[in-house]
Protein backbone atom coordinates (compact mmCIF):
# COMPACT_ATOMS: atom_id res chain seq x y z
CA UNK A 1 0.00 0.00 0.00
CA UNK A 2 1.29 3.45 -0.93
CA UNK A 3 1.56 5.94 1.92
CA UNK A 4 0.82 9.56 1.16
CA UNK A 5 2.99 12.21 2.77
CA UNK A 6 1.76 15.78 3.22
CA UNK A 7 4.55 18.36 3.31
CA UNK A 8 3.75 21.97 4.15
CA UNK A 9 6.24 24.49 2.83
CA UNK A 10 7.75 21.98 0.43
CA UNK A 11 8.88 24.62 -2.07
CA UNK A 12 11.07 26.32 0.54
CA UNK A 13 14.79 25.65 0.86
CA UNK A 14 14.50 22.97 3.58
CA UNK A 15 11.12 21.64 2.46
CA UNK A 16 12.35 21.03 -1.09
CA UNK A 17 15.43 19.23 0.26
CA UNK A 18 13.09 17.03 2.33
CA UNK A 19 10.96 16.23 -0.72
CA UNK A 20 14.05 15.32 -2.75
CA UNK A 21 15.17 13.06 0.12
CA UNK A 22 11.74 11.42 0.34
CA UNK A 23 11.93 10.68 -3.38
CA UNK A 24 15.21 8.80 -2.85
CA UNK A 25 13.32 6.67 -0.30
CA UNK A 26 10.83 5.69 -3.04
CA UNK A 27 7.95 7.73 -1.62
CA UNK A 28 5.42 7.69 -4.41
CA UNK A 29 2.74 10.16 -3.32
CA UNK A 30 3.82 13.51 -1.89
CA UNK A 31 1.40 16.40 -1.50
CA UNK A 32 3.19 19.73 -1.16
CA UNK A 33 1.00 22.43 0.40
CA UNK A 34 2.75 25.74 -0.15
CA UNK A 35 1.49 29.31 -0.53
CA UNK A 36 4.49 29.98 -2.80
CA UNK A 37 5.29 33.35 -1.31
CA UNK A 38 8.74 35.02 -1.35
CA UNK A 39 10.48 31.88 0.02
CA UNK A 40 8.83 29.23 -2.15
CA UNK A 41 10.20 28.20 -5.51
CA UNK A 42 8.84 25.23 -7.44
CA UNK A 43 12.07 25.16 -9.49
CA UNK A 44 13.65 23.48 -6.43
CA UNK A 45 11.30 20.53 -6.83
CA UNK A 46 11.79 17.63 -9.21
CA UNK A 47 9.53 17.59 -12.24
CA UNK A 48 7.67 14.30 -11.86
CA UNK A 49 4.24 12.85 -11.13
CA UNK A 50 5.13 11.87 -7.56
CA UNK A 51 4.95 15.40 -6.14
CA UNK A 52 1.64 17.26 -6.37
CA UNK A 53 1.90 20.94 -5.35
CA UNK A 54 -1.19 22.65 -3.98
CA UNK A 55 -0.69 26.43 -4.01
CA UNK A 56 -2.72 27.45 -0.98
CA UNK A 57 -2.28 28.77 2.54
CA UNK A 58 -2.13 26.57 5.66
CA UNK A 59 -4.51 29.03 7.35
CA UNK A 60 -7.40 27.98 5.08
CA UNK A 61 -9.15 25.49 7.36
CA UNK A 62 -11.64 24.19 4.81
CA UNK A 63 -8.92 23.58 2.26
CA UNK A 64 -6.59 21.86 4.74
CA UNK A 65 -9.36 19.62 6.07
CA UNK A 66 -10.25 18.73 2.49
CA UNK A 67 -6.65 17.78 1.71
CA UNK A 68 -6.58 15.37 4.65
CA UNK A 69 -9.74 13.62 3.51
CA UNK A 70 -8.86 13.69 -0.19
CA UNK A 71 -5.29 12.38 0.07
CA UNK A 72 -5.31 10.41 3.39
CA UNK A 73 -1.76 11.23 4.49
CA UNK A 74 0.03 8.86 6.85
CA UNK A 75 2.67 11.46 7.70
CA UNK A 76 2.58 15.25 7.87
CA UNK A 77 5.85 17.17 7.72
CA UNK A 78 5.03 20.73 8.79
CA UNK A 79 7.70 23.12 7.54
CA UNK A 80 5.54 26.01 6.26
CA UNK A 81 6.42 29.22 8.05
CA UNK A 82 7.03 32.88 7.67
CA UNK A 83 10.74 33.23 8.30
CA UNK A 84 13.59 35.73 8.50
CA UNK A 85 14.07 37.81 11.63
CA UNK A 86 14.26 41.15 9.83
CA UNK A 87 10.95 40.56 8.06
CA UNK A 88 9.32 39.70 11.41
CA UNK A 89 10.41 43.01 12.88
CA UNK A 90 8.92 44.90 9.93
CA UNK A 91 5.64 42.93 9.95
CA UNK A 92 5.06 40.64 12.93
CA UNK A 93 1.35 40.08 12.19
CA UNK A 94 2.08 37.83 9.20
CA UNK A 95 4.35 35.70 11.39
CA UNK A 96 1.72 35.20 14.06
CA UNK A 97 -0.89 34.45 11.40
CA UNK A 98 1.10 31.80 9.54
CA UNK A 99 3.33 30.35 12.24
CA UNK A 100 0.81 30.28 15.08
CA UNK A 101 -2.65 30.34 13.51
CA UNK A 102 -1.53 28.19 10.57
CA UNK A 103 -0.01 25.58 12.89
CA UNK A 104 -3.15 25.61 15.02
CA UNK A 105 -5.25 25.05 11.91
CA UNK A 106 -3.09 22.12 10.79
CA UNK A 107 -3.24 20.56 14.25
CA UNK A 108 -7.02 20.86 14.44
CA UNK A 109 -7.50 19.37 10.98
CA UNK A 110 -4.96 16.61 11.64
CA UNK A 111 -6.62 15.71 14.93
CA UNK A 112 -10.08 15.48 13.41
CA UNK A 113 -8.72 13.37 10.55
CA UNK A 114 -6.63 11.15 12.86
CA UNK A 115 -9.58 10.45 15.17
CA UNK A 116 -11.52 9.03 12.20
CA UNK A 117 -8.75 6.66 11.10
CA UNK A 118 -8.79 2.95 11.81
CA UNK A 119 -6.79 1.92 14.88
CA UNK A 120 -3.92 0.55 12.77
CA UNK A 121 -3.79 3.74 10.67
CA UNK A 122 -3.84 5.83 13.85
CA UNK A 123 -0.75 3.95 15.08
CA UNK A 124 1.12 4.72 11.87
CA UNK A 125 0.15 8.40 11.63
CA UNK A 126 2.73 11.08 12.53
CA UNK A 127 2.60 14.88 12.61
CA UNK A 128 6.22 16.07 12.38
CA UNK A 129 6.78 19.75 13.11
CA UNK A 130 10.06 21.41 12.12
CA UNK A 131 11.08 24.48 14.07
CA UNK A 132 14.19 26.65 14.35
CA UNK A 133 17.05 27.12 16.79
CA UNK A 134 15.96 30.77 16.98
CA UNK A 135 13.46 29.72 19.69
CA UNK A 136 16.42 29.47 22.10
CA UNK A 137 17.55 33.05 21.58
CA UNK A 138 21.06 34.02 20.61
CA UNK A 139 24.54 32.97 21.66
CA UNK A 140 27.75 34.82 22.18
CA UNK A 141 30.87 33.29 20.66
CA UNK A 142 32.04 31.87 24.00
CA UNK A 143 28.63 30.39 24.97
CA UNK A 144 27.92 26.67 24.97
CA UNK A 145 25.77 25.49 22.04
CA UNK A 146 22.05 25.10 22.52
CA UNK A 147 20.65 21.63 23.19
CA UNK A 148 17.11 20.31 23.19
CA UNK A 149 17.13 21.02 26.93
CA UNK A 150 17.98 24.71 26.55
CA UNK A 151 15.26 27.08 27.78
CA UNK A 152 13.20 28.92 25.21
CA UNK A 153 14.23 32.58 24.99
CA UNK A 154 12.94 33.86 21.65
CA UNK A 155 14.29 37.31 20.89
CA UNK A 156 12.35 38.31 17.76
CA UNK A 157 8.74 38.09 16.59
CA UNK A 158 9.83 35.28 14.23
CA UNK A 159 11.38 33.27 17.06
CA UNK A 160 8.42 33.94 19.36
CA UNK A 161 5.94 32.77 16.72
CA UNK A 162 7.94 29.58 16.14
CA UNK A 163 8.20 28.98 19.91
CA UNK A 164 4.42 29.36 20.14
CA UNK A 165 3.94 26.82 17.35
CA UNK A 166 6.30 24.39 19.11
CA UNK A 167 4.25 24.71 22.29
CA UNK A 168 1.02 24.12 20.38
CA UNK A 169 2.40 20.93 18.84
CA UNK A 170 3.58 19.68 22.22
CA UNK A 171 0.23 20.49 23.81
CA UNK A 172 -1.67 18.60 21.08
CA UNK A 173 0.40 15.53 21.92
CA UNK A 174 -0.20 15.93 25.68
CA UNK A 175 -3.86 16.95 25.53
CA UNK A 176 -5.25 15.14 22.49
CA UNK A 177 -2.72 12.28 22.13
CA UNK A 178 -2.03 13.30 18.52
CA UNK A 179 1.20 11.49 17.58
CA UNK A 180 3.46 14.49 17.10
CA UNK A 181 7.19 14.93 16.82
CA UNK A 182 8.87 18.28 16.84
CA UNK A 183 12.45 19.25 16.31
CA UNK A 184 14.48 22.40 15.90
CA UNK A 185 16.96 22.82 13.08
Amino acid sequence: MTKTILVTGGAGFIGSALIRLLLTENCSNIINLDALTYAGDTERLPDNETVHTVRENICDQELVAGLFYRYHPAIVFHLAAESHVDRSIDGPQAFVQTNVQGTLNLLQCATQYWRNLSESDQHGFRFIHISTDEVYGSLNFEDEPFTEHSPYRPSSPYAASKAASDHLVYSWWKTFNLPTIYDTL
